[in-house]
């Protein structure tokens, strides 16, 4: 057999396969669903469920039954998760939920209606539902939703052959894991080891000796995002999770903080175009259209500022007609500036690059780009407006005002996202209306106010 060399031979779905999966759903036997699937990695059932229509999503999860692997519900999310967990019987939930770490469990139940939650939580066995409700208590986005429970905490005076035997005689031990915790008499977190040293260590040796004492501790209340970037800075494979005491309550997994780091790159992104990362693509056409439309009519009152902009200008775009020609050119090019100031601008407060200690040095810099940006491409445009319309006039009047909106925009890519961030705004959701507004109204009212000065 020869090994896979590609994509295609490694990842499980395909188009061929969709297709056929909806015609077994459609006419054949539940057998043939389920030997289509069988050799589908759960990540890989998990795709094929998005990809999937709505009915033949609910016959897929009817089909599957009890033989639908947990773990598959765990890569899926917003309303086509919520749809499964729906269709699912509680008994069917509640089983998942427990043989699912603590997080993950807490994931599928925030999913839920309040009733639903608690007609499947009465069919959980009593103390996975006690870590789940716990789980649940906490703010959405903290620390206490990210961490799972299950972990391995063990007193300084332990040696490595005691930690080795009571890991090898304990039936409830997590699931994955790859660090031990050591605490002291009060349950705080004192150190932890990496299980790579555990074992390369000798028996005898006691963990007070070989921890590392200097752990990242990751208080319970903390935003799940500050979490991923302290993952991130300090390539943290896991972190014990502390309460307001100091006592070590859960633990968070690399594989967690990647996942978080993943969402909020996938918001940040969508919501710079106003757009819904859970619910867009997945949701119903209406639903969608709702969603789009109230940034939609935030854009028609900015654009309609534009127009009254240029409103201010009638007579003399009356009279030289190649203003018109040449007035989305100021526009356009003001607006791609700012929004590549913006991008970054965004990212770098996200990664904490962009700080109050640099960001006077940060638009310093991006102001120097937009006016060397500015004048290479004033003058390129200029000559080609000169030679256009045979007018030399015209030709530097769109050149100033280019050099001028470029400038604008890249002040207003970094000042805007700096700015809503101190107020307390997140920079992805507004910071895009707000630059499209600055660089349309300023390079509109430039251009034009240089023409009426300059050509008439």
């Amino acid at each position: 057999m020869e090994p896979p060399t590609s994509f295609e031979d490694v990842y499980g779905v395909n188009t061929e396969l969709v297709r056929a999966v909806e015609a077994a759903l459609e006419e054949g036997p539940r057998a043939n669903v389920r030997a289509l699937l069988k050799p589908l990695r759960p990540a890989d059932i998990a795709d094929l469920v998005v990809v999937l229509g709505r009915e033949d999503r609910r016959r897929l999860v009817v089909t599957m039954g009890d033989d639908l692997d947990p773990e598959t519900l765990i890569d899926l999310e917003g309303p086509v998760l919520a749809e499964l967990l729906v269709v699912m019987s509680p008994h069917a939930v509640a089983r998942a939920i427990a043989e699912l770490d603590t997080d993950e469990a807490v994931h599928l139940l925030e999913e839920m209606e309040d009733a639903r939650r608690e007609q499947v939580l009465a069919n959980v066995p009593a103390p996975d539902r006690a870590a789940v409700m716990e789980g649940l208590s906490f703010p959405e986005d903290s620390a206490g939703r990210l961490m799972q429970r299950d972990l391995i905490a063990v007193p300084a005076y332990w040696s490595v052959g005691q930690v080795i035997d009571y890991c090898r005689d304990t039936e409830e031990l997590p699931d994955k894991f790859y660090e031990i915790f050591v605490i002291d008499p009060r349950h705080h977190p004192i150190g932890q080891i990496a299980l790579n040293r555990l074992m390369r260590t000798r028996r005898p040796l006691l963990l007070r000796d070989i921890m590392e004492a200097e752990a990242t501790t990751i208080p319970v209340y903390m935003d799940q995002e500050e979490v991923a970037f302290l993952f991130q800075q300090y390539r943290l494979a896991s972190a014990p999770v502390i309460d307001g005491a100091g006592r070590l309550v859960g633990v968070i997994t690399f594989d967690d903080a990647a996942a978080v780091l993943e969402e909020e790159a996938e918001e940040d992104l969508m919501r710079l175009s106003g757009v819904s990362s859970e619910t867009d693509l997945s949701d119903t056409a209406l639903r969608t259209t709702r969603t789009r439309a109230g940034w939609l009519l935030v854009n028609l009152a900015t654009a309609i500022l534009a127009s009254m902009v240029i409103a201010l200008f009638d007579a003399t775009i009356e009279q030289i007609v190649a203003l018109a020609v040449l007035m989305p050119i100021v526009a356009s090019m003001g607006g791609n500036a700012g929004t590549q100031t913006l991008t970054v601008a965004v990212r770098a407060l996200a990664t904490h690059e962009l700080t109050g200690a640099n960001a006077l040095r940060i638009v310093g810099k991006e102001l120097v780009v937009g006016a060397l940006n500015g004048i290479l491409f004033a003058i390129l445009v200029g000559l080609v407006a000169a030679f256009w319309f045979a007018t030399p006039t015209l030709g530097v009047v769109i050149a100033v005002a280019m050099i001028i909106n470029m400038v604008v925009a890249a002040l207003a890519g970094t000042l805007i996202p700096l700015g809503l961030d101190r107020a307390g705004i997140d920079p992805a959701i507004a910071a895009t209306v707000f630059l499209t507004t600055i660089t349309d109204v300023v390079g509109f009212f430039v251009f034009l106010g240089l023409a009426a000065l300059f050509l008439l």
